[in-house]
């Protein structure tokens, strides 16, 4: 086999890999952090640098609607360094589509050109493209460390149950409850269904990660 002969099939290989990703918008898989507004007490508190207040403190004060929210709860006890190491266990996923450049740096090591390539393909249509874009300067592994910070709003009358349970905390349930209700006319409709099994702060949590197209 040619080289020509190799790269061709390399190519088609990774286009194939691609056309497999999901197609509908989802949450990235956490390899190494927990979400901020859904994790547990005790999970919070075995965080290094959380003491028990401040995990208390964080549970007390969800949903948080950023990062920013809990960066300026965390930041009354904890340096910024102290705030980055947290950060590789714990955070509030960024909307790819509107995250600030201060919220993407709150990523651990993400830095300005991060910044630059996060925000230069918006609008995310699917996490499928951000895998796909990022992919070109980070290699495997860092990609996924990247992606577990991140979502790309999910659309509540045709998103898959896959895609559905990437959000966090979402259980059977829930998932049941989601489309029992479709098709959604407004966001509106879906406070107020899911309003019927989860008190405010859980839906205004939920709705972070859904749209209405």
């Amino acid at each position: 086999m040619t080289l020509r002969q190799m790269a061709v099939g390399l190519v088609a290989a990774s286009l194939v890999g691609l056309a497999s990703l999901p197609a509908g918008a989802q949450v990235g898989k956490p390899v190494t952090i927990v979400d901020a507004n859904a994790a547990t007490e005790q999970q919070l508190a075995a965080i290094p640098q959380l003491t028990p207040a401040l995990a208390k403190g964080i549970v007390s004060r969800r949903p948080f609607a950023s990062i920013t929210e809990l960066d300026a709860l965390l930041g009354q006890t904890l340096s910024a360094e102290q705030r980055t190491a947290v950060y590789s266990r714990l955070f509030v996923h960024l909307n790819l589509n509107t995250a600030t450049r201060e919220q993407i740096l709150l990523i651990p090591n993400a830095g300005n050109r991060m910044v630059r390539e996060f925000q230069e393909y918006r609008p995310y249509k699917a996490l499928a493209q951000f895998h796909r874009e990022i992919g070109k300067y980070v290699d495997d592994t860092e990609l996924a460390r990247l992606e577990q910070y991140v979502f790309v709003p999910i659309d509540l009358n045709t998103a898959t149950d896959a895609d559905i349970q990437t959000i966090p905390g979402i259980g059977a349930r829930m998932l049941r409850e989601f489309k029992e209700y479709r098709p959604y006319k407004a966001m509106e409709q879906f406070r107020r269904e899911m309003g019927k099994y989860v008190d405010d702060k859980e839906v205004a949590r939920m709705e972070r990660y859904v749209i209405i197209n």
